[in-house]
């Protein structure tokens, strides 16, 4: 164990990459559908080690990987969060602000009740409301304190101590009570509220194995009988006569000659037509009233596969039915609709917005016409601006040095942790408008917000391993149960603010709360219970909200706990 102390103490940066390692595979244990995730799982790995070795932890690496992180989060949310505020009403959006101001005010209290120091009181907060960022930019607040070294060091521990007693229930209380104790309350029934939402958005649940087909959408052939019902009439007559799927011709073979579609070409008997629709409806409803054949030279049609990013104010704010009236959505078909990184469900009522991706499928030239109407073609991409990546991380790290208000008699700056998550807000933005602008593949960011956020938290652990057991003999049980209170409050006064207030949704509601919260297990758990992936609907407009202020609640409650010592 000597030697193993002194080689981690001799090469800190191996016991960090040991502490993301250990830290997934804690992360990965699930519990009855619960895990602590990787990064409360990179904490305790690291508050582990340092129980055998006082591992030196460089202060500048840890605010490295952080800001990666934070400008990570905030190019991801960008393009979601000025539509969030803009959309739906601005319900999930108050709810997501009165849910993060409450569990701040609820903070700030519980640590003065129990005369917390600034790292246990961020600690708690970042721990209670699951939003692990929150312990950087306590932690960038604490360093700025006008204090001795070593109780600055201290208060650091502290923040790690506190995350990781708060952490578990935090955690499991989002979940258990969107899924369970919010849905009694509210005395719904989480199965039929789900169906009736889906009825009024026009979702119809497809039968089990349907879904599952092997293309969504299909191009196949048809042999026109004599005296089929499809047979005398024009193309765009035949099309119209089942214009709830959709089905569009595309060719007409006419012995050996083929035809490309045209709206007043008429269908004779003996044609064979190249049809194009979703595979369920050409073999329940087409496949029961015509003789499919294989003919490839008809059905060799260049078809498109692209995911636009949505810019465009013609569309924006209408419902999939309505854009589908449009001309030029003729034979073109809908694959997924992503929104803030979560997949939203696809129905006739559900609207586009601005920073919405879509996939397209159809044939090529109508796939690229419609993505000029919608938007900008998102083309795959390997590189990276790094130009505009590290010149947005100084200027938002600038801005946040700069910008100060008074706590008592202090003046704490914004940090150059909330300046970089509003650089990369900024940018995130500012690429939906310019899509060529500052562009990282999503690997990329997906690296950085992973990566950067779990080896901070580790190291972290790191640095509070050594002190973790006499830090909460200090903290006593105090803490644990100040972190319940401040995990459940918020969640009761989301709930009926949400409710009877702003007349949401149980389902949309208690959506919103998990996304309030940044918890997307908490979601999982909505939608797990409901039988329904609805609830996302209400989760993408909070979660950006909620990823900004609670990020920022650790600079806060800092400033705020440390002027009153």
């Amino acid at each position: 164990m000597v030697w193993v102390e002194s080689f981690l103490v001799r090469y800190p940066e191996l016991a960090v990459f040991l502490a993301i390692s250990i830290g997934y595979l804690i992360g990965s244990f699930k519990f009855g559908g619960f895990s602590l995730g990787p990064v409360t799982g990179s904490l305790f790995a690291g508050i582990l080690i340092g129980q055998f070795a006082h591992v030196p932890v460089a202060p500048m690496a840890k605010s490295f990987l952080f800001l990666l992180f934070l400008f990570g989060i905030g190019y991801s949310v960008g393009p979601q969060f000025l539509q969030a505020l803009k959309r739906d009403g601005l319900k999930p959006v108050l709810l997501a602000i009165v849910v993060c101001v409450t569990g701040l005010l609820t903070a700030i209290t519980v640590a003065r009740i129990l005369d917390l120091d600034p790292g246990f009181a961020a600690g708690m907060l970042s721990g209670a409301l699951t939003q692990s960022p929150a312990m950087g930019t306590a932690t960038e607040a604490i360093n700025a304190l006008p204090l001795p070294d070593a109780d600055r060091a201290l208060f650091v521990a502290h923040v790690a101590v506190a995350d990781a007693v708060c952490y578990v229930f935090g955690a499991l209380g989002v979940i258990l009570f969107c899924s369970v104790v919010g849905p009694k309350l509210l005395g719904v029934n989480l199965v039929e509220e789900a169906l009736r939402l889906e009825k009024d958005y026009g979702i119809v649940r497809k039968p089990s194995g349907i879904a599952s087909a092997w293309h969504r959408f299909e191009m196949r052939a048809y042999r026109i009988a004599e005296g089929a019902p499809a047979a005398g009439l024009s193309i765009a007559s035949a099309e119209a006569t089942f214009p709830e799927h959709r089905f569009f011709i595309q060719r007409v073979r006419r012995g050996e000659t083929i035809l490309e579609a045209a709206p007043d070409i008429i269908i004779s008997p003996g044609d064979i037509v190249a049809v194009s629709g979703s595979r369920e409806a050409l073999i329940g409803v087409l496949g029961a009233r015509a003789g499919e054949v294989e003919d490839r030279e008809l059905l060799d049609v260049p078809v498109s596969v692209i995911d636009v990013l949505v810019m465009s104010p013609a569309v924006k704010g209408r419902n999939l039915a309505d854009v589908a009236k449009e001309s030029w959505t003729r034979s073109l078909y809908l694959r997924a609709v992503s929104r803030g990184g979560h997949d939203i469900p696809l129905a006739p009522g559900i609207t586009v917005e601005r920073g919405d991706i879509v996939s397209l499928v159809g044939p090529e030239t109508v796939v690229s016409s419609a993505a000029k109407r919608l938007g900008v073609i998102i083309a795959p991409t390997t590189t990276t601006d790094f130009f505009v990546l590290g010149l947005a991380i100084f200027l938002g790290g600038l801005m946040g040095v700069l910008v100060a208000f008074p706590v008592g008699d202090m003046r704490i700056s914004l940090s150059t942790s909330v300046g970089t998550l509003i650089a990369g807000l900024t940018v995130g933005h500012l690429r939906t408008r310019f899509p060529l602008f500052g562009r990282i593949p999503d690997a990329a960011v997906s690296l950085m917000t992973a990566l950067g956020l779990a080896a901070f938290v580790g190291m972290t652990g790191l640095h509070a391993g050594p002190v973790f057991f006499s830090a909460i003999a200090e903290a006593g049980a105090g803490l644990l149960v100040g972190g319940l209170v401040v995990t459940l409050t918020p969640m009761f006064v989301g709930l009926y603010f949400g409710r009877y207030i702003l007349r949401m949704n149980p389902i949309l509601l208690l959506g919103g709360l998990a996304g309030a919260q940044t918890m997307t297990a908490g979601m999982a758990a909505v939608q797990d219970r409901s039988g329904s992936s609805i609830a996302v609907l209400g989760y993408t407009p909070a979660v950006p909200i909620g990823h900004i202020l609670l990020t920022t609640w650790g600079t806060v409650i800092v400033g705020i706990i440390a002027g009153g010592h």
